[in-house]
This record gives C-alpha cells, sequence and structure tokens, in this order.
C-alpha cells in the first residue's frame, strides 16, 4: 500500500478540500474506508477461496459480462493508469531538484516517465529476481523518508511550529465534487487494501490471515500517513504545501537545508519500486481471465526460460505510454478511482447476495451485513459525487468505457467470433515473445 502517493497526494488532498483539518478528516475517513473494504474483501476469500480478486468474485456472483467488464477495464484502463500515475510522481521527484523555485516543463516530466515505464518493462521482462531486489531497495528507502520525516516533524512540533492548526477548519470547501476528488486522491495512495485476495490460493489459514493483516497494516497505514501529513503542515504552510510540486523536496529543503536533495532521491526510488511493484504483481488477473477464456491466452503465457509475463508486460506498457501523453497526474488518478469505485461497489454487491441468497455456504470469516452495505453506498457516492457537482465529459467516456466492455464480450466472447484469426495471431505472438502456456499456480 505504502508507495508513492504520500508523496505527491497530500497537497492534491488540501488542495480539494481547502483547509488542513479537513484533510486530516479525509485521510481518516480513506483508512476507515481501506479497513472495512478490506475486511468485506476478507469474507469474499473465504467464501469464494480462489485467486483473482474482483474478477473472480464478480463472475461467481454477478455472472460472466460483468466479471469481462472487470478484466477488460482493468487491463485497458486501470492498471495502465496505475502505472502512469506512478511514473508521473517518479518523474516529478527526479525532475524536482533541476528546477528548483519552478514547475518543471510537462515535456521534461513525461519523457522521464516514459523512460521509467519502458525500464521496468524490460528489467520484468527479463528478470525476476531483479524485479524482485528493486522492491526490496525501494522498501528501505520508502520506509526511511517517511522516517526522517515523522522525526523531523515530531521535532518541529516540539519547537512549537504549531501555527498552521490554530484555525484548522478554515477555508473548508463542503460541496460534494471537492469532497469527493479529495477522497480520489487520498485512496490512491490506500489503494492494495485489496490485492491480498488475489493469493488467497496460496495463503496458509485465509479465515484468519486475511482479517489480521487488514487490520493490523491499514491501522499502522492510517497512522503513518496521518504522522506524515502533521509533518508537512509543521514545515509548510498550506498555500507552499497546495503549490509544491514535490511535497518532499519541499519538505527535505526546509528541514535538511543542503541534504534536502536525499528527500527527492528516496521518493523517487519509493515510486520506482511502487511502479516495479505494478508490472511485477498485475499478471494474476491477467492469467485468471484468460484461464475462463474472457481474454486471449497469450495474456496468461510466460517466457519459456525467464518464466516472465512478457505478454501482459507488453500490453500494459503500451497502453500505459498512450494513456501518458494527453494525462496529467491528478486527471489520471480521478479517472483510476472512478473505475476502481464502479467495480468495487459491484464486488460488494455479489458479497450482500451471497449472505442474503446463499447463507449456508462455510463462512470461516464473515462482517455483518451493515460493513459491505456502508462500502457500497461510499461506492455510490464516489462514483457520483464528480458527476452530480461538477460534471465533465471525461467521466461519462470513462463509463462508455467500461460498459463497452458488455458490447465486446458478446460477440468476442460469448459467440466467439473470428476464433480461427485470434488462434493465428496467438501462435504468431508465441512463437515471436517465445512464450508459453503456464501451470495454475506459477
Amino acid at each position: 500500500m505504502i508507495g508513492s502517493g504520500i508523496f505527491i497526494s497530500p497537497q492534491y488532498v488540501l488542495a480539494d478540500i481547502g483547509s488542513p483539518g479537513a484533510s486530516f478528516v479525509i485521510w481518516t475517513c480513506c483508512g476507515l474506508i481501506s479497513m472495512l473494504g478490506g475486511l468485506c474483501y476478507a469474507e469474499l476469500g473465504t467464501v469464494i477461496p480462489e485467486s483473482g480478486g474482483e474478477f473472480i468474485y464478480m463472475l461467481r456472483t454477478t455472472g460472466n459480462v460483468t466479471a469481462f467488464m472487470f478484466s477488460f477495464s482493468f487491463i485497458v484502463v486501470m492498471r495502465p493508469a496505475s502505472a502512469t500515475g506512478i511514473a508521473l510522481s517518479f518523474a516529478e521527484y527526479v525532475v524536482a531538484p533541476f528546477y528548483s523555485g519552478s514547475t518543471p516543463p510537462q515535456l521534461v516530466v513525461k519523457c522521464v516517465a516514459a523512460a521509467a515505464i519502458l525500464g521496468l518493462t524490460i528489467v520484468n521482462c527479463v528478470s525476476v529476481r531483479m524485479a524482485t531486489g528493486i522492491q526490496v531497495v525501494s522498501m528501505v528507502f520508502k520506509l526511511g523518508a517517511l522516517a526522517v520525516i515523522i522525526l523531523g516533524g515530531v521535532v518541529m512540533l516540539f519547537q512549537g511550529h504549531t501555527e498552521n492548526f490554530e484555525e484548522p477548519f478554515e477555508n473548508t470547501k463542503a460541496d460534494v465534487s471537492s469532497v469527493g476528488i479529495a477522497f480520489y486522491q487520498g485512496l490512491w495512495s490506500f489503494d492494495g487494501w485489496n490485492t491480498l485476495n488475489f493469493i488467497t490460493e496460496e495463503l496458509k489459514h485465509p479465515e484468519v490471515n486475511l482479517p489480521r493483516a487488514v487490520v493490523i497494516a491499514i491501522s499502522l497505514v492510517t497512522g503513518l500517513y496521518l504522522l506524515v501529513n502533521v509533518s508537512y503542515l509543521t514545515v509548510m504552510t498550506p498555500k507552499e504545501l497546495m503549490s509544491s510540486s514535490a511535497v518532499a523536496v519541499t519538505w527535505g529543503n526546509k528541514v535538511l537545508g543542503s541534504w534536502g536533495w536525499t528527500m527527492s532521491v528516496a521518493a523517487a526510488l519509493s515510486a520506482f519500486g511502487s511502479l516495479n511493484g505494478t508490472f511485477f504483481s498485475g499478471g494474476r488477473v491477467c492469467f485468471v481471465a484468460a484461464r475462463e477464456g474472457h481474454l486471449p491466452d497469450i495474456l496468461a503465457m510466460a517466457h519459456v526460460r525467464r518464466l516472465t509475463p512478457s505478454p501482459a508486460l507488453i500490453l500494459t506498457t503500451v497502453v500505459s505510454l498512450l494513456v501518458l501523453i494527453p494525462g496529467d497526474f491528478q486527471s489520471i488518478v480521478n479517472f483510476f478511482s472512478f473505475t476502481a469505485w464502479f467495480f468495487y461497489g459491484i464486488t460488494l454487491s455479489g458479497l450482500v447476495y451471497l449472505k442474503i441468497k446463499k447463507p449456508e455456504l462455510p463462512r470461516p470469516y464473515k462482517v455483518p451485513i451493515i460493513l459491505p452495505v456502508l462500502v457500497i453506498i461510499v461506492a455510490i457516492f464516489l462514483v457520483l459525487a464528480p458527476i452530480l457537482d461538477n460534471p465533465q465529459i471525461e467521466y461519462l467516456y470513462v463509463s462508455l468505457f467500461i460498459l463497452s466492455g458488455a458490447i465486446v464480450y458478446v460477440p468476442f466472447i460469448h459467440f466467439k467470433l473470428c476464433p480461427g484469426l485470434l488462434t493465428k495471431l496467438t501462435v504468431f505472438l508465441q512463437l515471436f515473445l517465445e512464450v508459453a502456456p503456464t501451470e495454475k499456480n506459477l
């Protein structure tokens, strides 16, 4: 869960909601929503103990069409948008020291982001061990940076720097759209609360370990995020925080002086690790969807010698680069969150259905029905909030794209139109990329 978000989202949350006090409320609520969602997913993971996350839950509860709409949107929108957003975070921190006191040119930022996406695609296609090593190194720098920021904030608090907290709710924006967009930015930093369910089949004693992992991890992450935000606001005024393109660098320059560049390096490496994790872990949904006949078989194949899922990685890379061309960080996060919470709502509707219609199913772990109902209400709010108060044509395009999955499903999946052409293309790509089908649990 801890990735690039906490190093770039705080200024957007504050800008959208307007005041430090309200931003702390948003961050706390984001943690609570993530925990409730995670606990509901824990029950789903024990009732339907199969890997694949949302895809498999929708397949088993709401049917083939919605499951395909999810896999279609995940492959073409959600995963590439996530990768592009993280790549832009990485790029902002890489270029920030070279443009001190000014906003870096977008062309430079996007070129660095594109280089990061291409570089990590090559790494993940060539070596699983190298990709794992990047994760370990980035984790060390990530936790080190957060520790420095939190300790620096504590020192500043003890020195009496509390002026930004004297009127914490001044200038708060209470309109529906601002609150919804602030949640989008905050929940971006918590994204990952549902990914443990992607590997339910491999988890030992999921009925105990799933909810335990959810509660412990999300509580710790929420506490860390709140402390980091407090630290930012002990050092910077709200105006400085909102205008910063790389908040950790601004914090580092003010607190660490000539050593401020170290925060840029640490935050960039953290984002780099998160981007690597997106490529490293995202192949499982492709695999399960292809296994169920919802995606071309080629997307579930791995390199015959390196055992890396290169076809799925290449597709993600191509779409990510296309998203990068017109997109900016804030709009990419908004559209990602809009799509994600649409499907989270459908997934949890499936849990409510199972509780009402199939109470006899074995449930080693279960939550009160009020919890999924509450998270569904939140999901409905998060999907509708940006549209009702301040409608934008882009949300219509995203909605039409999601619904277009149903149109694609009928001819190509249900009626299997042009199977011969797809088989020939699959064989060609298998030979060209040197890939082959994998076993279920690889």
